[in-house]
């Protein structure tokens, strides 16, 4: 804010030291009668500004600049980025320039300058100024090829930044008109990278037919050879409009053009593949991937397993997974509680716990998450299998992969309740060491195990541990709790002395 202060202040002085720029002193019956001074209109794609707001509010029209003000695009260029966070003169910037332009027949913006303009006008999408400056920059040539016989070497970008905004907006007419000027200006043919843009903006807007139509003129009538990425979108667009036949053909034109495949072209066939329910042939990709030795990225996994869980393949789907990571091809970073979900779903708990086992074995604990093995350890909780959580939990905290405290209160509260509040206590020490921090409620829930089952010398251990982390918060609490582990101890030797009958 203070910046912006200090350069509103700064930008009255800046303007009178380049001769008047937004209020130039020019007598009206002079401007009208000069023809040099005649107004430039505003582009309507800019906004409109009040007047009466500021005095660096600039008239409307805007009148023909002095020529002394940017006899050099140097100059103009510093006056646009001093004014560029300006928030009256920031949108006026393509003004100024035709202005600049208008007032000296001469007057030639270099690459620096056009370029700035195209950036500033791509991002803001003031898309008819865009077309406007792309028109300036091929009648009034960058001076650096006055020694020249090439044109410029920055009009490629230029026109690459105006193309790709024309595209993003689903204007492909001004894309392609542009992408058709370059052709004409440019000393070689644009590269394949100017036309995929189009490409993509087609295949983007669902115009699968448009796509091969422009493909056909990139290669058949421009001569353009097509790189990965056109086969890419090509590839992609066929497997949404058509079917993953379709892309498949593309995949052979591909190699035929000699165009190596990537994993995005492999990827999206897998994709096509499970869309359509084919499991065995997205399968198949999957495997000649590794085959061809391009490995499979996290994206891949995701795809293939992911694919074959939500259309009901659950099992299968641990199969293959199982399969690649005992081969080691499993990428690190892939998460498997889609995975171990599914399983849950269907039923199939022990494949689930096959699979968390299989990789705690494997030594890949970066591919099984706290809420993957949390999911684990709740279904065998659900289904009565205490003695497999309780070793599960174990091994899953032992390799780090602590739950937290909300899950371990449930796991705790469950086995207290059965009977096994040694077993709870075990497991809560094992993940206090790995960074566990218990609350209030989990040594309640303990402290009362211990006194149902009438252990008093644990459960005072883990009370008085209770009060040390300040979890009691008061003297009567302390004591109902003490009452309770007396209390068990008591129904404890009643219950013994009943069965022995004294």
């Amino acid at each position: 804010m203070a910046a912006s202060r200090r350069l509103a202040r700064k930008l009255p002085s800046l303007i009178s030291k380049h001769q008047r720029l937004i209020t130039p002193e020019i007598d009206l019956p002079e401007a009208t009668e000069s023809p040099a001074s005649s107004s430039i209109p505003l582009d309507p794609s800019l906004p409109i500004l009040p007047l009466a707001v500021s005095r660096l509010s600039p008239p409307s029209p805007l009148p023909a600049l002095p020529s002394a003000h940017a006899s050099t695009p140097e100059a103009l260029l510093r006056i646009l980025r001093r004014a560029r966070h300006h928030p009256r003169l920031a949108a006026l910037d393509l003004h100024l320039l035709l202005a600049a332009a208008s007032d000296s027949p001469a007057f030639r913006p270099d690459h620096r300058l056009t370029s700035l303009l195209a950036a500033r006008l791509a991002d803001s999408r003031r898309l008819p100024s865009l077309r406007r400056l792309l028109e300036l920059v091929l009648s009034r040539p960058c001076p650096c090829t006055d020694d020249s016989i090439f044109a410029c070497p920055e009009l490629l970008p230029t026109f690459r930044k105006a193309i790709l905004a024309f595209a993003a907006s689903g204007d492909i007419p001004a894309a392609s008109d542009a992408l058709a000027s370059l052709r004409r200006a440019a000393d070689s043919p644009p590269p394949a990278e100017f036309y995929n843009i189009i490409l993509h903006a087609l295949a983007r807007l669902r115009r699968h037919e448009d796509t091969i139509r422009f493909y056909g003129e990139m290669t058949s009538t421009h001569r353009v050879q097509p790189d990965v990425y056109t086969f890419n979108i090509l590839i992609n667009s066929s497997c949404r409009a058509e079917a993953v036949d379709a892309a498949m053909l593309w995949f052979q034109e591909m190699r035929r053009w000699s165009c190596p495949p990537t994993n995005v072209s492999f990827n999206t066939l897998m994709r096509g593949f499970f869309r359509e329910r084919r499991y065995k042939e997205g399968i198949k990709v999957a495997r000649e991937m590794l085959q061809l030795g391009f490995g499979l990225s996290v994206a891949s996994m995701e795809i293939l397993i992911h694919g074959l869980c939500r259309g009901g393949e659950a099992l299968k789907a641990a199969e293959v997974f199982i399969e690649l990571l005992v081969d080691g091809v499993v990428p690190e970073g892939f998460e498997c509680l889609d995975l171990v979900e599914s399983l849950c779903r269907v039923g199939s708990l022990e494949k689930a716990v096959e699979v968390v086992e299989l990789i705690l074995e494997r030594n890949r604990v970066c591919c099984l998450s706290v809420p993957a093995g949390v999911t684990v350890l709740e279904c065998l909780m659900k289904e009565g299998k205490l003695d497999e959580a309780c070793r599960l939990m174990g091994r899953m905290v032992a390799e780090g992969i602590v739950p937290d405290t909300i899950s371990c209160n449930y796991i705790f509260e469950v086995l207290c309740e059965a009977g096994r509040t040694v077993d709870a206590n075990r497991l809560r020490l094992q993940a206090k060491e790995k960074g566990f921090q218990a609350d209030g409620f989990t040594y309640s829930i303990i402290v009362q195990g211990f006194g149902r089952q009438g252990i008093r010398k644990e459960g005072e251990a883990v009370l008085d541990e209770m009060l040390d982390s300040g979890f009691v918060p008061n003297i009567a609490t302390y004591n109902r709790l003490l009452d309770g582990l007396h209390m068990g101890r008591s129904l404890q030797l009643r219950e013994k002395w009943s069965r022995h009958g004294m």
